[in-house]
């Protein structure tokens, strides 16, 4: 047999080949459910109820709203909670401005008592909180002044606590945004939408 047909008969092979290799390849990627990939598993082993003991985090029984509108409301998967503000554990909240009465770090712990807060409120709405899927978004609103210019920093004490509690799930998108007042003169004010299991 000559050589050229020998490389001939190769490009032959090849070229049926190639094509039953890649349709092989698409295929183990789908699955029965008309080409979609898999969910992802909800239960990631992440126990949001331990890790706040873990951390020594109590939850706080979250006061009635002093005006026409609720604490958290649920719409089929998505919670959707209220602005809360930085409530301590023995009472009382961090009050302020940011670059006048505090100093980053004290920001940064009362948007973390102000997760507290929200996670109460939370559980309170949806029972456990090993029911959250995702913390979906927050927005977070400091009490600063003109002149400063570390919100974020500020709210990675919420974010922070959300990664701490949740795991992955406890990331999100949010915002972090400046202003010249908020109510009672708090140091911070966040809401936040989450979703949670059926």
């Amino acid at each position: 047999m000559k050589l050229t047909t020998k490389v001939t008969m190769q490009k032959v092979l090849l070229s049926l080949l190639v094509p039953m290799l890649l349709a092989t390849a698409c295929s183990s990627e789908k699955t029965e459910t008309n080409g979609q990939k898999p969910p992802i598993a909800i239960n990631d082993g992440v126990d949001a109820e331990a890790n706040l003991k873990k951390l020594g985090i109590t939850l706080i029984m979250p006061n009635a709203p002093t005006a026409n509108y609720l604490k958290a409301k649920r719409s089929g998967n998505l919670v959707y909670l209220a602005g809360h503000g930085p409530d301590r554990p023995e009472g009382g909240q961090v009050i302020g401005r940011l670059g006048e009465d505090l100093e980053l770090e004290a920001g940064y712990e009362a948007a973390r008592f102000t997760g507290i807060s929200l996670l109460s409120s939370l559980k309170a709405e949806i029972g456990d909180l090993n029911k959250v899927k995702s913390i979906v978004r927050a927005q977070g609103m400091v009490n600063a002044t003109a002149e400063f210019k570390n919100h974020s920093q500020v709210i990675n004490g919420f974010s922070d606590l959300m990664v701490e509690v949740f795991g992955e799930k406890g990331k999100h998108a949010r915002a972090a945004i400046g202003m010249s007042s908020l109510p009672n003169n708090i140091a911070v004010e966040i809401d936040m939408i989450v979703e949670v299991e059926d």
